[in-house]
């Protein structure tokens, strides 16, 4: 038995779902960018479905936005908030028994590194392999990485935009009908394989996202550091109720 999972996707709507099913998936994982834990539960479960489980997850914002490290976290109990020392969010992490994935690995200034890995190897279940925003010497890098390493690996689409969806995917033998076995499957190491289009439908979804990502870090950044306030999942917004106020670095 094989499960088909994409396992980071940033958007959510009747047209990914199509997509997903369309792409053969049999689950995706939702992380959407500054969106707090409960919201992304409820609108996992409001398109959940028996053909496509929609899996809720956190990618959180560690450090500055001159220097941020993403990290993605499933099976969270409690919310955890973006700009917070990477050490912070791990410490949550462990504490909470999260599975912890490194998406994009040594990509730009907002990945974790060799040395963050290193550091908190005993925390990560898995490695990015494969990102379709990459060029290949990126996913040679994080392959290299993850060998070096030791560390499982996974893939995904990364989905920003609705068509990229399903363009790689991580392949499980196992039966994952929920967030609890998709958390017990990485963490168990249960072999998977890594699968992705490297054809001309890979190279039209490089082009669409990484015109998408000149987008976030130009005008869209303006907006959300200058025009929209404080991020709801800023560590000091109320939602916290000033668990992390002493470790915000905003």
């Amino acid at each position: 038995m094989t499960f088909r999972i994409d396992c980071h996707v940033k958007v959510l709507s009747d047209r990914v779902v199509e997509r997903a099913k369309r792409a053969g998936l049999d689950a995706i994982v939702y992380a959407p960018h500054f969106t707090r834990l409960p919201e992304i539960r409820e609108r996992a479960a409001a398109y959940s479905s028996e053909d496509l489980l929609v899996i809720p997850a956190r990618e959180v914002f560690t450090g500055t936005w001159r220097n941020r490290k993403h990290v993605l976290a499933i099976g969270l109990e409690e919310p955890v908030p973006d700009f917070i020392p990477l050490e912070a969010a791990m410490a949550e992490f462990e504490r909470q028994d999260a599975t912890v994935l490194v998406p994009h690995p040594g990509f730009a200034n907002v990945s974790l590194g060799e040395g963050d890995i290193r550091t908190h190897a005993e925390t990560i279940d898995a490695i990015e392999i494969f990102n379709p925003r990459h060029l290949p010497p990126d996913n040679r890098r994080a392959r290299k990485l993850a060998d070096e390493l030791s560390m499982p690996p996974f893939t995904s689409s990364y989905a920003h935009l609705p068509r990229s969806v399903g363009v790689a995917h991580t392949e499980f033998d196992a039966a994952i009908e929920s967030e609890n076995d998709l958390v017990t499957a990485l963490e168990d190491g249960i072999a998977r394989r890594v699968v992705y289009d490297n054809g001309f439908d890979r190279w039209a979804t490089t082009a669409a996202e990484l015109g998408h990502l000149v987008y976030e870090n130009t005008w869209k950044k303006v907006d959300r550091l200058f025009l929209s306030g404080t991020e709801p999942t800023h560590p000091q917004h109320i939602a916290y109720d000033g668990r992390f106020d002493d470790v915000a670095v905003y």
